[in-house]
């Protein structure tokens, strides 16, 4: 009895030990930088040839025509109404090159937007409205947090939970994802720029905006007892049939602030009631070798006149990991 008393004692002791030792390390572990949520990418998905996010993906090419209505907006030259070539990627969330497509999760749309006198516009969407956490640092303590312990081959639900704790910023896109289905294509789901952006027009008037991009055929998502009877991959295939089949056309669209709302936050959607422009559609035209937008990092922050980054420290964090998953890419 005495030893089985000692045995549930020492391991009681232990458990508390392990929780404080949870609670006393540091979240994160050091500030945010593009070479440490680089590093946060790969100790939580490995190490490989694909990109450290967004690592399942697909090429594609289309045309974007801006909406005239938009220039009172921003006198960026996309919005001219007349028609500019578009290099895509989308993608399978996350940075597991062979992530199942008929799970739960985001995807991506990443676009290149060529403008006329040299110019470009790069982006990278997501199908929530919100960012997986506020704050570069928030992000890197998330990554942390899911790193694989070496012993279990697992994530310590404790780091997890520590994490959430101190990041309540994590809830609103993980509450997204549990309860949103698993797109059936990538061209049937609706994707957000998350960020905020400020626009310019042509008089100097600015105006604070986050775009989305909207499939004019609709959403559609598998239900739930059907996920099975689905490939684990199907995206691309799917892609190019209806490519071939019947226009892909989204409508982007800007949502406009109001004072007050926040431009540096990423993981909290402006009210639905604000104002909505239809700024253009852009028509994706065919799915391409992979060679065509394997080279391009989507920098959020590579803007046309008439469009600047906002406040959001998301914004710089993004353009320099971006960098260095690509130079890291580039290097194999």
């Amino acid at each position: 009895m005495r030893t089985a008393i000692g045995m549930a004692v020492v391991a009681a002791l232990a458990a508390i030990g392990t929780q404080a030792a949870v609670a006393q390390t540091p979240i994160p572990s050091e500030p945010a930088n593009a070479v440490n949520l680089v590093d946060g990418l790969e100790g939580v998905f490995g190490t490989h040839a694909a990109r450290r996010s967004g690592a399942r993906g697909v090429c594609a090419a289309g045309e974007f025509v801006g909406n005239k209505a938009a220039s009172a907006i921003s006198k960026a030259s996309a919005f001219s109404g007349k028609p500019v070539p578009v290099t895509l990627r989308f993608s399978v969330g996350g940075g597991n090159p062979n992530a199942p497509e008929n799970g739960k999760g985001v995807r991506g749309l990443a676009a290149q937007f060529d403008l006329p006198n040299g110019e470009q516009w790069l982006m990278a969407n997501i199908s929530a409205p919100f960012f997986t956490a506020a704050t570069p640092d928030a992000f890197l303590a998330f990554l942390e947090a899911r790193k694989p312990d070496p012993a279990t081959k697992k994530p310590d639900p404790a780091k997890i939970a520590a994490a959430a704790a101190k990041y309540p910023d994590f809830k609103p896109q993980m509450e997204w994802v549990a309860k949103t289905g698993v797109p059936a294509s990538y061209a049937a789901v609706n994707y957000w720029s998350t960020n905020a952006f400020k626009f310019t027009n042509a008089a100097g008037k600015t105006q604070f905006a986050k775009w989305m991009f909207l499939p004019v055929t609709g959403q559609e998502f598998i239900p739930d007892d059907k996920l099975a009877t689905y490939a684990k991959v199907f995206l691309e295939d799917e892609l190019k049939g209806r490519v071939a089949q019947i226009p892909v056309e989204f409508d982007m669209v800007l949502q406009l602030a109001q004072p007050g709302d926040p431009t540096d936050n990423a993981t909290v959607a402006w009210p639905d009631d604000r104002k909505k422009v239809v700024a253009g559609r852009l028509k994706v035209t065919a799915v391409t070798d992979k060679s065509t937008c394997d080279g391009i990092n989507f920098n959020p922050l590579v803007l046309p006149t008439g469009i600047e980054g906002s406040d959001d420290p998301l914004l710089a964090a993004r353009a320099g990991s971006y960098a260095v998953s690509q130079a890291r890419r580039l290097a194999k």
